[in-house]
């Protein structure tokens, strides 16, 4: 007897095949939007969201700066062409030798929050510019970001001062109200930070010539636990950012200027990883009840990092049409932390097969920072661009 090999059905999606595809012209668009309507801000696109070559060198060619978190970010926004005087070193955490590194790369502007890393920056990076990132509350966004960085208004004071006295340019405040920011009213509150810092800073004669509003801006189309659209007030936080920055320059000088670092709002709603179903299994329950899951080539280690916090809107292309069971999603690994925990069941067709290729929507953003390089062996997404007018 001969064995026979089965070869997968061509309808099915081989496996290998998972990639993340990123719609470079979704990414100018929405960039677009963001100059419209924050007319005057200097973007600097957070790179740590999506760290992808065709997507640096798109948004730097339309006019974006960088805010890199490290040596090698800064390094390969150079490469694709980021200019160093419009790129600076986001990141409040940095050694003595990454200082040392990114000045001797051009990098001459970098965030600070502590007096010990004002010494360093003295040290190493003499006559550079520097801004303190303030504390926000992080309430109202799905990662409030609150506890790892940032000072209060009068440790801001202290510190850009200490700066000064260091030789250092107190050049700026920054914050930060927390990665997918729902509440317009968390800016309202940044802004009130900032002006008492700024009129702290201003009685000891320093005048910034910048303030630096961070990240924040949502995504637009990420879904609830209910699997509905969320529908971020993105009108009103705009409205928000316009009046409050038009308020500091009118009590602090026309001079002062706004940056921003959207990461998440410029690429998440631009990217969809191609993915496909590896079973759909009914589990026994131990009060007796009966449960589906269903396993995709993806999850949290491969593409679905933020998996516990987000529920993604899923495509089956060949089953457009077809009845939905309710059913637990997990990625493909033996870890058990590895599945939707958050959001509960998801609404999924009921015949699926294994190797049916699924679409992931609005995975533009951390997918590929946050991916292993091969845990349980399963690959990292193949990542791919289309589009690209810039």
């Amino acid at each position: 007897m001969t064995e026979e090999r089965l070869l997968p059905s061509a309808r099915t999606q081989a496996p290998g095949d998972d990639r993340i595809v990123f719609d470079l012209d979704g990414v100018r668009e929405r960039y677009e939007t963001l100059r419209r309507e924050l007319p005057g801000v200097d973007v600097r696109f957070a790179m740590k969201a999506c760290p992808v070559d065709d997507v640096l060198a798109g948004l730097t060619g339309l006019g974006s700066g960088i805010d890199a978190a490290s040596v090698p970010e800064v390094e390969q926004a150079l490469r694709v062409g980021a200019w160093p005087s419009r790129t600076h070193y986001g990141n409040t955490v940095k050694s003595d030798q990454d200082i040392a590194d990114a000045h001797r790369l051009g990098i001459r502007d970098f965030a600070t929050d502590s007096p010990e890393d004002v010494e360093a920056l003295a040290r190493w990076a003499p006559g550079a510019r520097v801004f303190c990132r303030l504390a926000t509350s992080g309430d109202g966004a799905l990662w409030g970001l609150k506890h790892k960085f940032g000072c209060s208004p009068d440790s801001a004071v202290r510190i850009l001062t200490t700066a000064e006295a260091g030789g250092l340019v107190p050049s700026g405040l920054s914050v930060h109200v927390g990665s997918q920011q729902m509440n317009p009213d968390a800016w309202n509150d940044a802004f009130e930070r900032l002006d008492m810092a700024m009129r702290g800073l201003a009685r000891r004669g320093i005048v910034l010539s910048h303030v630096n509003l961070g990240g924040g801006l949502p995504a637009l189309n990420y879904l609830d636990r209910h699997g509905s659209p969320l529908h971020p007030p993105i009108e009103k936080i705009f409205h928000v950012l316009r009046e409050g920055t038009a308020e500091l320059r009118q009590i602090h000088g026309e001079h002062l200027k706004t940056v921003m670092e959207p990461g998440r709002y410029l690429v998440a709603d631009h990217g969809t990883i191609h993915a496909r179903v590896i079973r759909m299994t009914e589990r026994h329950l131990p009060d007796g009840g009966r449960q589906r899951w269903l396993y995709l080539s993806v999850g949290k280690f491969n593409g679905l990092y933020e998996m516990d916090a987000l529920q993604y809107r899923l495509v089956f292309p060949l089953h457009t049409a077809q009845r939905t069971v309710p059913a637990v999603v997990a990625g493909p690994t033996c870890d058990s932390d590895d599945a939707y925990s958050a959001h509960g069941l998801v609404q999924v067709p009921e015949n699926l097969n294994s190797g049916d290729p699924v679409e992931i929507k609005s995975c533009g953003a951390y997918a590929v920072s946050y991916m292993t390089e091969g845990f349980n062996g399963f690959a990292p997404l193949l990542r791919t661009c289309t589009g690209g007018g810039w």
